[in-house]
């Protein structure tokens, strides 16, 4: 049920000094809370991350061993990178401080738990700032309402503010604590506004993130807006044109 795979075409769009590696995840079907859109989510943006030279570690509806093992082969990648990005699409869940994405195969009947069936996101986020990336890109749009944590005193719906090293992007699809929409389209509505702009040739990372998030409030009426931080020292460009 997952695919990892580069297309050779798009070799031509890395320079010599940019080499680009995601790790890409989609989770839909939960067997207690399963969400419509997230698999098209990460389908969506692997191709367009790859039209514009990265390559791509992609995963589908995985497991925690499946997500393990994808953030290894991920990490080991890094080595030879200049920039990394993370984007997740499915169910996410803070609990102590730390964010959680959850696997499809979680059975989670007490918050305690969350840490050993959920995939800790800061983990990833201390492993990349471990590495020598030049950028580093954590895009999660993992907010969304999961019912079947709301009895848990100390887990959230939403999730906690991250802050990644020197260098890094951290975006979410929805404010820290707030829920995000799954939509009714192909793809949430925040993802669906994301890949518009990163498709803007010349765009830098930030004006991207803030007229994602304005489209992002605006089809939800204001019930639904992104957020990010960055610590980024110099420019970053999805799809550099002349």
């Amino acid at each position: 049920s997952y695919s990892s795979r580069t297309d050779p075409q798009s070799s031509t769009h890395v320079s010599a000094t940019s080499k680009r590696l995601a790790l890409v995840i989609g989770n839909s079907r939960y067997s207690s809370r399963p969400l419509k859109n997230p698999v098209n989510d990460a389908s969506d943006m692997a191709s367009t991350l790859r039209e514009m030279g990265f390559e791509v570690i992609e995963r589908h509806d995985a497991n925690l061993n499946e997500m393990r093992g994808a953030m290894r082969s991920f990490v080991d990648g890094l080595q030879q990178s200049d920039v990394g990005l993370v984007y997740y699409s499915g169910h996410g869940i803070e609990f102590s401080g730390r964010n959680y994405f959850i696997p499809v195969d979680a059975d989670i009947k007490s918050e305690e738990e969350i840490p050993r069936q959920g995939f800790d996101v800061t983990e990833i986020v201390e492993k990349m700032g471990r590495s020598n990336l030049k950028t580093s890109i954590f895009i999660i749009d993992a907010c969304r309402n999961a019912p079947v944590f709301s009895s848990f005193k100390s887990a959230k719906s939403g999730l906690v503010a991250m802050q990644g090293s020197r260098g890094s992007v951290v975006a979410y699809s929805a404010a820290p604590g707030q829920v995000a929409l799954d939509g009714n389209g192909r793809n949430s509505p925040y993802t669906s506004a994301l890949l518009k702009q990163i498709k803007v040739p010349n765009k830098k990372i930030e004006d991207v993130m803030k007229e994602t998030a304005q489209t992002v409030s605006d089809i939800t009426n204001g019930r639904q807006i992104p957020w990010y931080n960055s610590s980024l020292v110099g420019d970053f460009i999805f799809l550099s044109q002349n």
